[in-house]
């Protein structure tokens, strides 16, 4: 997998969670993917969880009348057995209508990204934020 290749894959993959795309965006995950986040008490585990956990962040989005921006960046990769490991910053960009944009939230996202069927997918998504030990 090339930086490219990894690059695009990221933008695609937060434009469809930014524009409200959950079910979609939960397929970028493999069927069997986990999403662990410090908010969490337990990993999420499978593309259904998953999809639900993003239409409920997209519900309380709407509702808050706020639109966020995921912004991918930093990102270092390294080969794996049975993929690659990449490790990237992440800033989620909140802009409420009508208002300035803010940094909502600041972490490093750890992903395992397999290739299946010819795609890549997050096969273990783990979060931790700036603002935590």
């Amino acid at each position: 997998m090339d930086s490219i290749e990894i690059q695009q894959f990221y933008a695609r993959h937060m434009q469809l969670l930014d524009g409200g795309s959950a079910r979609a965006w939960a397929r970028t995950f493999t069927p069997d993917g986990t999403f662990a986040a410090p908010s969490m008490t337990e990993p999420v585990r499978g593309r259904a969880d998953i999809a639900a956990g993003a239409r409920a962040a997209v519900r309380d989005r709407a509702a808050a009348r706020e639109t966020h921006r995921h912004w991918v960046n930093m990102t270092l990769t390294r080969e794996v057995a049975d993929g690659v490991e990449a490790v990237s910053y992440v800033q989620i960009l909140a802009t409420s209508h009508g208002a300035a944009p803010q940094v909502r939230l600041s972490c490093v996202m750890r992903d395992r990204l397999v290739r299946r069927d010819g795609r890549l997918l997050v096969a273990e998504r783990r979060i931790s934020r700036d603002d935590r030990p």
